[in-house]
């Protein structure tokens, strides 16, 4: 026999583990359902890890489970050092002759191991963090103990496709939040409704924040719970461009309009809706760190219905990534994630590279860092302001993707005044298509685009 490992490895220890591993190989029924879950490091003797690993590996390679011959022939042809060769092949005779009573209790108890050994990890990884003094990181220790107790959770089966029929076609199935922008809200049949990602491509300066507060604005103005993060702005300057939403009074003439504008404030705060400003750090805020933030304000009673994220670039990687552009899709990735599981919308900006500074069209490939931000989200918008439109108070918006309609639309020159928040895209100089095989924009039949401006009409009728 091979020499056991000298750590204490409890009622799962080293005659299980053995067991175990007699059973993925000799039961491939078993091995299937067990292979994506089990990982070779939860094996606590090294040559144990090997065997597994080769099992793992030929499965995924020829979607069938080795025979013993055939293991005992990789670690030949692939382990090259003599005396861990031969130690491999040992510990596999091991598991060859070792005894089958208790197969069938073995592959029950198999996910009881995963999860153990998951569990040993963590605590490992959370105590490093507590010896470090690193207490902040609380949100960290919870994600790592989450996801090792994540392992081996039932896997969603689907649902049939009869099932909930009259909840399938029902009006309100999606339940969307408008934006408040009757043209936009049309083609994106309502708006959003929980569990789906909005995403707004714009260059620095040009109105990400003015959008992210006016959709916040009219989402709270219809009665849901908002919530409004942001890193860079006073809370006071996002308080104030609130007051203009509401007031129409231009940022620049608040201060000088403030007693007039005391007297009329109170009758814009909702009887049914919140309107939730926060801001949070941009040199540690991870998207676990908002979601417990928004735990915290559901269990004090306020629910939020539709979170805004202004900016996502200001948002860090929960754990280390090999490189910048990994850690930005993966932040994007729970975002999605969260906002699923807190069944709310999520709506969140994102920063243009350097081409889309000036551009008249900012379309989907002049997104700052990993394309994956954009390829997570529902529904993106972008906006585009030239020098001219900067000083005109107008903007070009692109609906650059949406699940729920028409995209490639481009509403141009639409008012979008920073000063007063007032944004109107039924005030367009033309509407067109975007080209996204040759990335242009493609102008279209004068019975096209007649065809959208009545359809605009229509819209704004309603």
């Amino acid at each position: 026999m091979t020499k056991k490992n000298s750590v204490s490895l409890g009622y799962l220890g080293f005659n299980f583990q053995v067991k175990l591993v007699k059973q993925l190989i000799e039961d491939s029924k078993f091995s299937e359902e067990i292979l994506d879950i089990i990982s070779p490091q939860y094996f606590d003797n090294e040559y144990l890890r090997l065997v597994v690993a080769s099992v793992k590996d030929y499965y995924e390679k020829y979607e069938t489970i080795p025979t013993y011959e055939t293991v005992f022939e990789i670690i030949r042809v692939d382990i090259k050092r003599e005396i861990v060769r031969d130690s491999a092949i040992e510990i596999v005779k091991d598991v060859k002759n070792g005894d089958s009573k208790d197969c069938l209790h073995i592959q029950d108890t198999s996910l009881r191991f995963c999860k153990q050994q998951e569990l040993k990890k963590a605590t490992q990884k959370i105590q490093k963090i507590l010896d470090l003094g690193d207490f902040d990181r609380y949100d960290e220790c919870e994600e790592i103990l989450k996801e090792a107790l994540s392992v081996g959770g039932e896997k969603d089966v689907g649902i049939d496709v009869f099932h909930a029929i009259d909840d399938v076609l029902s009006e309100d199935f999606r339940s969307p939040i408008a934006t408040g922008m009757v043209a936009i809200d049309n083609l994106m049949e309502g708006g959003l409704s929980k569990g789906e990602l909005g995403v707004i491509l714009a260059p620095f300066g040009v109105g990400k924040t003015t959008l992210v507060t006016k959709m916040a604005n009219n989402a709270y103005n219809l009665g849901y719970n908002v919530v409004q993060i942001f890193f860079e702005d006073n809370p006071k300057v996002i308080q104030r461009k609130h007051i203009t939403c509401w007031t129409e009074v231009p940022l620049s003439e608040l201060t000088e309009n403030k007693e007039e504008i005391k007297k009329v404030i109170p009758k814009f705060k909702s009887k049914q809706g919140s309107l939730i400003l926060k801001k949070m750090p941009s040199d540690g805020t991870t998207i676990p760190k908002i979601k417990q933030y928004l735990k915290k304000l559901t269990s004090n009673g306020n629910k939020p219905d539709i979170v805004f994220i202004d900016y996502m670039d200001c948002v860090v990687p929960s754990k280390q990534f090999k490189d910048e552009w990994s850690g930005e899709g993966n932040v994007m990735r729970q975002f999605e994630t969260m906002i699923t599981e807190l069944d709310i919308v999520g709506w969140t900006a994102i920063q243009g590279n350097r081409s889309s500074i000036g551009a008249s069209v900012v379309e989907a490939d002049m997104i700052g860092g990993s394309i994956k931000k954009g390829q997570i989200g529902h529904f993106i918008i972008s906006i585009a302001k030239t020098l001219e439109q900067k000083e005109a108070g107008t903007a070009t918006l692109a609906i650059l993707k949406s699940r729920f309609g028409k995209d490639g639309v481009i509403f141009e020159d639409i008012l979008f005044d920073n000063g007063t928040l007032k944004i109107d895209t039924d005030i367009s100089s033309d509407v067109s298509f975007l080209d996204f095989e040759k990335g242009e924009e493609k102008k279209k039949s004068n019975l096209v685009i007649e065809a959208m401006r009545k359809k605009k009409r229509v819209f704004g009728e309603q």
